[in-house]
C-alpha cells in the first residue's frame, strides 16, 4: 500500500534512506551519508510531499516529491527486486505531469531504472557536496 508520510514514518523511512544510500553509493565516503541524517530529519522530508509504500505495517519503501521534483526515491535492501521501486515511481508520475530528477553517474542500476520509467537525461553537472559526476533527467506526460 502507498500512503502519505506521517510524521511517526521518520525514524524508519530515515533508517531505509541510510542503508539504501550506503548500498547504493558505494562511491561516496560513509561518512557522508551519516552527515545528512539530520538535514533528512529536519529539513528534506519535512518540506517534501513523500508517500511511504509499506507492507503489512512494515515500511519497504518511499519517494519524495518537491514541485515537480522526484527528490527521493528509496526501496530497502531486503525488499529490492521485487518491483516496489517502479509502484512509488508510477505513483509519483499520477501525481505530475513532468518530472526532473538529479542520479550520480556511477549508480548505474538507478540510471537503468529512470531510463526504463521514461526518463531522458538533459545534462551532467558535478554534485558540490561530493564531488561525484550527477544526471539530471526528465519525464514528461506528454
Amino acid at each position: 500500500m502507498i500512503r502519505p508520510f506521517h510524521p511517526t514514518d521518520s525514524d524508519a523511512l530515515l533508517d531505509l534512506w541510510l542503508r539504501a544510500s550506503l548500498q547504493a553509493h558505494d562511491f561516496v565516503p560513509e561518512t557522508f551519508w551519516y552527515k545528512q541524517l539530520p538535514a533528512m530529519r529536519e529539513l528534506y522530508l519535512p518540506q517534501a510531499e513523500t508517500l511511504v509504500l509499506e507492507e503489512q505495517g512494515q515500511v519497504l519503501g518511499f519517494a519524495s516529491l518537491h514541485e515537480q521534483r522526484l527528490a527521493a526515491l528509496f526501496v530497502s535492501p531486503d525488499a529490492q527486486g521485487r518491483g516496489l521501486g517502479s509502484q512509488l515511481l508510477d505513483e509519483t508520475k499520477r501525481r505530475r505531469n513532468r518530472l526532473e530528477l538529479g542520479v550520480y553517474r556511477a549508480n548505474t542500476r538507478a540510471v537503468a531504472f529512470y531510463r526504463a520509467g521514461g526518463f531522458v537525461t538533459l545534462g551532467e553537472t558535478r554534485d558540490p557536496h561530493t564531488g561525484q559526476p550527477e544526471l539530471t533527467m526528465r519525464w514528461s506526460r506528454q
